[in-house]
């Protein structure tokens, strides 16, 4: 009941916001792609014409600093708010630069709150497993400036408002925000969307374990498919931009064939799943399954995130 009076909610704020002259009547919209040592991640960024409200920091500092270089290949207005819409490390690893050039960091109080468990589990992977950084060297979050329980009228200096929805349910990871932006007609919402491309199955971390949810994140899709519909442009993630209309089928029409191919590989494996999937084969069978994906979606791009991601939906699968 409560999401879905948040939902409602959300359509007599813009209702409000149009009467009141709080929409932004021109805004255009940067996307910045890092390549894969940043997991293809999208730094979204809104430019008001006189202001930039930016969407998602990178995977590290450098790649932070390589998103507002191409932003000044765009505009010369200021950076004044980063908005982090979800707890995984390519979301929030870059906000340190964000915050020396004088924006302001905002998240949801969901996503502040679950930074600290991603963060630790990230860490422990990617220095002591995979070997890519050196405990000194991987990126320490920084403090959140402003957070909001469900809602927050982002109000900028010349009154433009942009929309920050909490959702308050998993999706591709513990929770969700999303961002419209009445004037453009766009809806940012993070990795909630890979639009022909793959999708990261890890799951949210929690209690220090990834934790997969098809059926939220599904449900995450649905409540905004009845609120934002049409000509809606929706910039997920990653993968490309497409029309409310057709990107929230698509993307719930994929979740359900990856939920049935992990179902079916791990039901094949037998008794032997739990040893296999989390032994020293795991890798193994992360790499017959991205091939079995590719398969079933031969156009879409960024194979490799099964092959890394696709443990955590498989391991959910095993009887516990």
């Amino acid at each position: 009941m409560k999401r879905t009076k948040l939902i409602t909610a959300s359509a007599l704020l813009l209702s409000a916001c149009a009467s009141q002259g709080g929409i932004m009547k021109t805004p255009m919209i940067f996307v910045f792609e890092s390549g894969p040592e940043g997991f293809n991640t999208k730094t979204v960024f809104v430019d008001n014409g006189e202001e930039v409200v930016a969407f998602d920091a990178q995977f590290t500092p450098a790649l932070a600093e390589s998103s507002l270089k191409f932003l000044k290949t765009k505009t010369s207005h200021p950076v004044t708010n980063l908005v982090i819409t979800h707890p995984n490390p390519d979301k929030f690893n870059g906000a340190s630069v964000y915050k020396k050039i004088g924006a302001k960091i905002i998240s949801s109080e969901l996503t502040a709150a679950n930074i600290e468990g991603t963060h630790a589990y990230k860490k422990y992977f990617f220095v002591e497993m995979a070997k890519m950084f050196k405990a000194d060297e991987y990126p320490t979050p920084v403090a959140v400036d402003e957070t909001f329980t469900n809602r927050l009228d982002l109000r900028l200096r010349n009154g433009d408002v942009i929309e920050l929805l909490e959702t308050g349910i998993p999706g591709v990871s513990t929770n969700q925000t999303v961002a419209y932006v009445a004037g453009a007609e766009a809806l940012i919402v993070g990795d909630l969307v890979h639009d022909s491309a793959h999708a990261w199955l890890e799951g949210g971390i929690v209690k220090g374990q990834a934790t997969p949810t098809i059926s939220s994140w599904i449900e995450n899709l649905e409540l905004l498919k009845k609120e934002f519909s049409g000509d809606v442009i929706v910039y997920g993630g990653r993968g490309e931009a497409g029309k409310a209309s057709v990107v929230f089928d698509r993307q719930i029409s994929y979740l359900k064939k990856a939920d049935h191919i992990v179902s079916a590989y791990v039901q094949k494996l037998g008794t032997k799943a739990n040893s296999e999937l989390t032994g020293p084969n795991a890798g193994v069978h992360a790499a017959a399954l991205t091939k079995e994906f590719e398969a079933a979606f031969p156009d879409y791009k960024l194979a490799y995130m099964i092959q890394y991601g696709v443990y955590g939906l498989a391991n959910s699968k095993l009887a516990r």
